[in-house]
């Protein structure tokens, strides 16, 4: 006697989901299949002038060639991961390495000169000489290095700088020698936009201007310091000399020991080499209505000369100077455990778009 109709389906039925599950499960086993391996964090190192860099290549090892990204971070002791021997452990860099593979690019963050494992190497008994020019070398050994990565695709190279850092991502892009390697995007994040003792001597006006409405200093004393400084920056520029005490703790900023690299830093206008940049270059620009170090009104000649490229300038809000939510961009706030802040977040999903 025939069995129920009904159960002759559903035995039917089952028999399907069986050999269904049975093909998915070899289709997963077999190499064309095969989901693709995690991100791993690889220490490397490379060669600049003699100084041994060492830093964090992270990447898929199976990848076949595609974006890549030289990470580049902030001024002073700020090592690969953005944290500062000063601020803690801030994680900038980390932070947007971690960011950027979960968008499909590998990148290379690194300890620059002074930093982290590389440290000083030659320039141990002649660390003075450690300043701009030897950042930017820095820079430039680091994407050669990316760039001959087998999972480096030469034609999908992009370069973010931080600050500072900002500056040699420019030095970077606009190198024309001979082998360097081509630099399709540019991300500058939070970067000088002029001349560095020119910012210097705009914040020390606007310090005092706010400590004169609080009524902690007086005309006559702001004039003093101004009148100081500003002599201090004129012989600084015109010798390499500078006075051995300057009021309200200028000397930490200007002194006999670090005035080389100061004049170095000086010496570049990144107004000057974002119009170098080729035209149509994509170029990220953030500025922030809360960073101290690169307020909106203070990068916006940054946007004029990048008029020529295919410019994404985003002015983020209470966003502090190492990219996190906060308002009173506090350096003691910097190093909280906080991530990076989702108008960058967002910022960085509409430059970098799908990837293949």
């Amino acid at each position: 006697m025939d069995r129920d109709p009904f159960v002759r389906r559903v035995v039917r039925h089952q028999v399907w989901w069986l050999i269904a599950a049975l093909v998915w499960i070899a289709a997963c086993s077999s190499g064309g299949s095969e989901a693709p391996t995690a991100w791993v964090d690889e220490e490397v190192s490379f060669v600049a002038d003699g100084l041994t860099i060492y830093g964090t290549y992270r990447h898929r090892s199976d990848a076949k060639p595609g974006p890549a990204a030289l990470l580049i971070g902030e001024s002073g002791n700020t090592d690969r991961n953005g944290d500062n021997a000063v601020a803690g452990n801030i994680g900038t860099m980390r932070s947007l390495a971690e960011l950027l593979s979960e968008r499909g690019v590998a990148t290379l963050r690194y300890d620059k000169a002074g930093t982290g494992r590389t440290g000083l190497g030659p320039y141990a008994a002649k660390p003075a000489d450690v300043g701009s020019a030897v950042y930017t070398v820095g820079a430039k050994a680091a994407v050669a290095y990316l760039a001959g990565q087998a999972g480096t695709d030469p034609d999908r190279i992009s370069v973010y700088g931080h600050g500072e850092g900002a500056t040699h991502a420019l030095m970077v892009a606009t190198d024309t020698s001979p082998g360097a390697p081509k630099i399709g995007s540019l991300g500058l994040f939070e970067p000088l936009a002029g001349r560095y003792l020119d910012l210097v001597t705009a914040r020390v006006r606007a310090d005092l201007d706010a400590q004169m409405k609080a009524g902690s200093t007086t005309p006559q004393q702001a004039e003093d310091v101004i009148a100081a400084w500003t002599a201090a920056v004129a012989s600084a520029r015109q010798d390499g000399t500078v006075p051995a005490v300057l009021p309200n703790g200028l000397s930490a900023i200007l002194n006999a020991g670090n005035v080389k690299a100061v004049l170095q830093s000086d010496a570049i206008n990144p107004v000057a080499l974002a119009m170098l940049l080729p035209a149509g270059t994509p170029v990220l620009l953030t500025c922030s209505d809360s960073d101290g170090q690169a307020r909106c009104d203070a990068v916006r000649p940054m946007t004029a000369a990048l008029a020529h490229t295919d410019l994404d300038f985003v002015e983020l809000n209470g966003v502090s100077h190492v990219l996190k939510d906060d308002p009173t961009d506090a350096i003691t706030n910097y190093a909280n455990d906080q991530p990076l802040s989702p108008q960058l977040v967002s910022a960085l999903d509409n430059f970098v778009g799908p990837v293949p």
